[in-house]
């Protein structure tokens, strides 16, 4: 006995809803695990920050930071973060750790610590998450507020007592 195929004619709304339906149902979705640069966090955590003596082409994070990040950790973390870095490797409380130095490079070890940040006025709180790594702890605390400003106060200037009545 073989079936008849009939077309039945959708509307647009109709399928959307038939569509989020079926969406609905699926439970639970798999997450995609984050990679940057092809490594997970946890594998990321376990490398060296700098390749050993003996072996310079071994893999390292100073190796897949981008150039800038690369050129700045191969000549060595300046004083100011390193002892940053050490807060952070000391940090188990989960306090939020302040610094001045924005030029330190965010490195897979501070990922899920959160870092106040001076902006020039105060402390930014910034949670580092894996998305942040190769960047500068600046780029995240901005310096600069948009200013907008208002019409003439009154008397500001000799013009300024003439405004029209539009």
């Amino acid at each position: 006995m073989a079936r008849k195929s009939k077309k039945m004619f959708r509307s647009p709304k109709l399928a959307r809803r038939q569509a989020r339906k079926r969406r609905s149902q699926i439970s639970e979705r798999r997450k995609k695990e984050f990679l940057w640069r092809g490594y997970t966090i946890e594998e990321l955590k376990q490398m060296p920050l700098y390749p050993p003596e003996d072996d310079l082409s071994a893999i390292c994070i100073a190796t897949l930071m981008p150039s800038r990040a690369k050129r700045s950790l191969s000549r060595g973390l300046n004083l100011d973060c390193e002892k940053l870095l050490e807060k952070i490797r000391g940090n188990t409380s989960g306090k939020v750790i302040r610094t001045h130095s924005r030029r330190m490079y965010i490195l897979p070890e501070m990922v899920g610590t959160t870092i106040g940040i001076h902006n020039g006025k105060d402390f930014v709180n910034v949670e580092i998450i894996p998305e942040m790594i190769g960047h500068a702890l600046g780029e995240f605390a901005m310096t600069r507020s948009s200013v907008t400003h208002t019409g003439p106060g009154v008397g500001a200037t000799r013009s300024s007592t003439h405004v029209a009545l539009k």
